[in-house]
């Protein structure tokens, strides 16, 4: 064991561990055992290293203007700094994951996280300067590893990286889905279908129609999300503990966020109001709310899949894949799992989506305490989307099967299909024709042969796929 101090008192800490004194509290303080993201710890680790890289450009820049001039504040020497570098490099790539503690529900607004992450990256600097875990007198977690940062621009721009690098996976998912669903929609064209009103049978459709109108929703929301990028890519780093910037170089301030976006290759702006970038996260409900919207799309889409699939809709004319058994008591029994997944991974999104609203909102004048709760739950709502788009692309709609054959003959001997004869015969007569059919099971050519309402070769006309899906009818139609 080591002995670590602050001004509160004194901790034991394991001799071999890259946490500190204040890792160790926050565990005390906050006995959660809900897992931090590595996505954002991945990207604290990058925001540190361009944090680091303009602090030896500053150096440099300082020692050329001024060969001969002492400054009021230290500037510590290339090993250290390189030394850093190195670290922060290592965290960007995850390295080091099992040393952050820190649990994802906390108090705070994130000083237990970016303390966490500044004595993880000043003892493992140490190291590579072969020193001792907790000599801090050479490298210290908040004079070298802070240098020129604040928690409050630290975890707010690291959660921004993290965010953006997640969107861009799941505007690639979102895509690759809406291409299956498009091969879908092209396979069913001119296949007929029912449409269903209020679960009620109501007019003839295709299932190309169906896959057509999921299409359409998932281009809105690929649309929605290449937007959220515009709304997240200003960030506060520099800014300091309220975006006043104090105690921070004027150079580190305008050169920091530049050499962040250099790092990440990500879009990534300085604020022209950094109080503002500070205290408001607005944007990041507004990014989630989007995330909502898919969300609520795709747990529409699979509502409608499952209940197509189901045994209680009778014969059934679509078939999801066998993907594990349902039961450890019922022989042979497959649930609507994939389905089941997504619509509990909407539910959670649906929850974070309240969280982050109220919890953005409590933010208090110059900052938001409780931005570590809201950057888990935005974090989170994105991996369960990207989760959700891949499972529905490789274990759903890869191996959904449709009977053409079934659903096309369920259709004609549904009373719902006489609504295309209005226009030809008026509502009464269709009317008659579709009781017909349903008290003696007639399809509607067997009942028309008995009635007589309307020739069998224009019925058949009239009935032809091409006929029943085009958009409305012509004059020349009824003529």
């Amino acid at each position: 064991m080591r002995k670590e101090k602050d001004f509160i008192g004194e901790k034991q800490i394991d001799k071999d561990a890259l946490y500190g004194i204040n890792s160790i509290r926050a565990v005390e303080n906050f006995p959660d055992s809900t897992p931090f993201h590595i996505e954002w710890y991945k990207a604290i680790g990058l925001t540190k290293l361009a944090c680091y890289l303009t602090y030896k450009s500053f150096k440099s820049a300082a020692k050329n203007k001024y060969p001969d001039k002492e400054f009021t504040f230290s500037l510590f020497d290339e090993s250290k700094i390189d030394a850093l570098i190195n670290s922060a490099e290592e965290i960007a790539e995850g390295k080091y994951f099992e040393h952050f503690i820190v649990p994802a529900i906390q108090g705070g607004a994130g000083t237990s996280i970016n303390m966490n992450l500044n004595e993880i990256i000043a003892n493992s600097s140490l190291i590579k300067i072969d020193k001792n875990l907790g000599d801090y007198q050479h490298i210290d977690p908040l004079e070298h590893a802070n240098v020129f940062q604040s928690t409050n621009d630290i975890i707010p721009t690291s959660l921004k990286v993290a965010v953006i690098k997640l969107l861009v996976e799941l505007e690639e998912k979102i895509n690759d889905l809406r291409f299956d669903i498009e091969a879908l929609e092209n396979k069913s064209r001119n296949k007929l279908r029912i449409g269903y009103t209020q679960m009620q049978e109501a007019v003839p459709s295709s299932y190309a129609m169906l896959f057509s109108s999921y299409n359409e929703a998932l281009s809105r929301d690929w649309w929605r999300v290449s937007k959220c990028f515009e709304r997240i890519k200003v960030v506060n780093l520099g800014g300091s503990a309220i975006g006043t910037g104090l105690s921070v170089p004027r150079y580190f301030i305008m050169e920091v966020v530049p050499t962040l976006q250099k790092l990440t290759n990500l879009p990534i702006t300085r604020s022209e109001n950094m109080p503002d970038a500070t205290s408001n996260i607005d944007s990041l409900v507004e990014v989630h709310a989007i995330l909502k919207s898919h969300a609520v799309n795709l747990e529409k889409m699979v509502s409608d899949i499952r209940l197509l699939s189901s045994d209680i809709s009778g014969s059934k004319e679509i078939e999801i894949p066998k993907k594990q058994l349902g039961s450890s008591i019922m022989p042979g029994k497959v649930n609507p799992v994939i389905p089941e997944f997504i619509i509990s991974a909407a539910h959670k999104i649906y929850a974070n989506d309240s969280l982050i609203s109220s919890l953005s909102a409590q933010g208090c004048l110059d900052l938001n305490p409780y931005l570590p709760v809201i950057g888990h739950a935005l974090i989170e709502s994105i991996k369960l989307l990207i989760a959700a788009n891949k499972t529905l692309k490789e274990n759903l709609f890869s191996g959904l099967t449709i009977d053409n054959e079934k659903a096309e003959k369920r259709l004609f001997k549904s009373p719902a299909v006489t609504t295309a004869l209005s226009p030809y015969i008026g509502y009464h007569k269709a009317a008659e024709l579709a009781k017909e059919m349903k008290e003696n099971s007639l399809d509607i050519f067997e009942a028309n042969t008995k009635l007589k309402l309307i020739t069998q070769e224009k019925l058949r006309t009239i009935m032809a796929p091409q006929n029943l899906l085009k958009m409305g009818f012509t004059l020349d139609d009824v003529i």
